[in-house]
């Protein structure tokens, strides 16, 4: 397969062979990132568990203190009373019966959807519609709460959902590459610490078997999982 002269000069900075520190990783990713746009860096952790056994699902929420570097529009689902408190916290939409008949036509212009639990007989109806999409909301990582405000400002502050695919693997976005060294490590420090609190009591033998590093339109690059666990745990 013939290579740009880009794609050829970015992918030879990295030695596929070697685990880096994640420092050391991040500062290669970000010269690795030569595109136009702020692109996203994404972790990959691929874990020791076989998602088709209900307690081997790896899932759950990380707040991530630099945030993820995006914005993100948020979708509260409520009863008139909690509407007030949901926009004073910054929810960018605010509704339940017209906004469920809205998502029902076809409008799905949000990225985040956080439910009070009296708003779930009106939310359910809508799960073949947001449960593929990764948006319906859920008690277990905190999108359905009587809490609004906090919820929303929580999601608007940087915290991040994720779930483990059918593979064992997780993907997540961790920020941009126009991040700072430090703020990208202490994010992936983070979600890291959170998914190894998260470690299911059925997995045996290795939990995180690998970890790359990447930008959007970048190599992957490996990162020295012995170093960073060691870091996170102590």
């Amino acid at each position: 397969m013939k290579r740009s002269k880009r794609y050829s000069s970015v992918f030879a900075k990295v030695d596929r062979l070697k685990q880096y520190i994640l420092a050391d990783a991040v500062q290669l990713m970000k010269s690795c990132s030569t595109t136009k746009f702020d692109e996203t860096v994404e972790v990959t952790m691929n874990l020791g568990v076989d998602p088709r056994h209900a307690d081997q699902i790896v899932r759950g929420t990380v707040s991530l203190p630099h945030g993820t570097g995006k914005s993100v529009r948020v979708l509260v689902l409520a009863k008139p009373e909690k509407h007030k408190e949901a926009l004073e916290a910054g929810a960018d939409y605010v509704g339940l019966d017209d906004m469920a008949e809205k998502i029902m036509g076809g409008w799905i212009e949000f990225d985040s959807v956080i439910a009070t639990p009296d708003a779930m007989g009106v939310v359910g109806k809508l799960g073949r519609i947001l449960g593929p999409r990764g948006l319906m909301p859920n008690p277990k990582v905190g999108t359905v709460t009587p809490n609004v405000g906090q919820a929303v400002r929580e999601v608007k502050a940087g915290r991040i959902d994720f779930r483990v695919d059918r593979y064992g693997i997780l993907h997540v976005g961790v920020g941009k590459v126009s991040f700072d060294v430090q703020q990208l490590v202490d994010n992936v420090e983070e979600f890291i610490r959170t998914v190894l609190k998260l470690k299911p009591s059925g997995a045996k033998g290795t939990y995180v078997k690998g970890i790359t590093l990447s930008s959007t339109m970048g190599p992957g690059i490996k990162v020295d999982k012995a170093e960073i666990l060691d870091r996170v745990k102590s």
